[in-house]
């Protein structure tokens, strides 16, 4: 089950600043440091704080909301993506200052674009779990306030509590909701765009970003720009040889021998599947077997198959323009 936690910033603030003399016993007798010594940090302030600064939703006057995601990931876990993760890994001594080379710039980030289902989220997990670094999340849609100036005072608040939980990557899923182009605010989505650019081109500290997006004809030209992020990948559906990795990946993390699966035909037969959509007839195939009392095989997701209607044939026409968009503007992320 995934975990997460949300909590305002100025709750955790004036937790953690009266504190700071009892962390240092605190790290002292648990050897607490680096970037352990951060994460045991702010789960040592969350102990103190008093259970009503903790949410799940932000009322109208609520804080600034940042999500801690304690469930991440590693890459062995997520299919596909070759040239994502070829790119990331010489970033990332550089992004750990493990390398003093001053020509290169510390990594600002990436967006990725792509399908929904198509493996954007885990990406960002994966980048956090292989770095070794914490995981936040940033909700647009607690951002949003009905009061003027709440919700850009909210925007810079969370971003300043990124920055004190750097080293850390810094996850904007979905984007495009929280800065759409469409004008029916009142001007607040352009005024949380400004305050996130200015943000993006002025930040010293290592908080590496990664943005996700659904929707390319919602996300101002501005953003999208060459510079705004490192780079912008597009996250396709997988091909056959990607769809057969995520089989087995999704077998074994449920403790089931994927050598007694015909994975190859599964990734044939599962054409225009989405990561989530192959993971979705696995835990369906499972339920039915549970029921029947039978052992899971390769007939029963493959029926499980055969009764799906994966998004790329729902949404045929969405999906095709955002590869034409995709072709000449973004790098392809396998």
């Amino acid at each position: 089950m995934q975990q997460r936690l949300y909590v305002g910033v100025e709750s955790l603030r004036g937790c953690v600043e009266p504190r700071r003399g009892d962390y240092a016993t605190y790290a002292g007798r648990s050897g607490a440091a680096g970037i352990n010594g951060r994460v045991k940090f702010l789960l040592f302030a969350w102990a103190w704080m008093p259970k009503t600064n903790f949410r799940k939703n932000s009322d109208s006057r609520g804080e600034g909301v940042l999500s801690y995601e304690f469930d991440t990931a590693r890459f062995g876990e997520v299919g596909g993506l070759r040239k994502l993760k070829s790119w990331l890994e010489p970033r990332r001594a550089i992004f750990h200052s493990e390398v003093d080379d001053k020509r290169l710039d510390p990594p600002k980030g990436v967006l990725l674009l792509g399908v929904q289902g198509g493996g954007k989220s885990l990406a960002a997990k994966a980048v956090a779990g292989s770095w070794n670094v914490p995981l936040l999340r940033l909700d647009f849609a607690a951002i949003h306030d009905t009061f003027h100036g709440e919700t850009e005072r909210k925007m810079r608040e969370s971003l300043k509590m990124a920055e004190a939980m750097a080293p850390c990557v810094l996850w904007i899923d979905e984007i495009e909701k929280g800065i759409s182009t469409q004008d029916h605010d009142g001007g607040t989505s352009k005024r949380v765009l400004g305050s996130l650019l200015t943000w993006m081109a002025e930040k010293q500290s290592s908080v590496f970003i990664v943005a996700t997006a659904n929707e390319i004809d919602q996300l101002p030209p501005e953003l999208v720009r060459k510079g705004r992020f490192d780079e912008i990948f597009f996250v396709d559906l997988p091909s056959a040889e990607v769809r057969r990795d995520i089989f087995e990946i999704h077998l074994k993390k449920r403790e089931i021998e994927a050598e007694r699966f015909d994975t190859g035909m599964l990734a044939a037969q599962s054409e225009g599947f989405s990561g989530a959509e192959i993971e979705q007839a696995i835990v369906s195939a499972l339920y039915a077997t549970h029921a029947n009392q039978s052992e899971l095989g390769t007939g029963d997701i493959l029926e499980e198959l055969i009764q799906t209607r994966p998004l790329s044939l729902v949404m045929q026409e969405r999906i095709d323009a955002l590869r034409e968009w995709a072709l000449e503007r973004t790098v392809p992320s396998d």
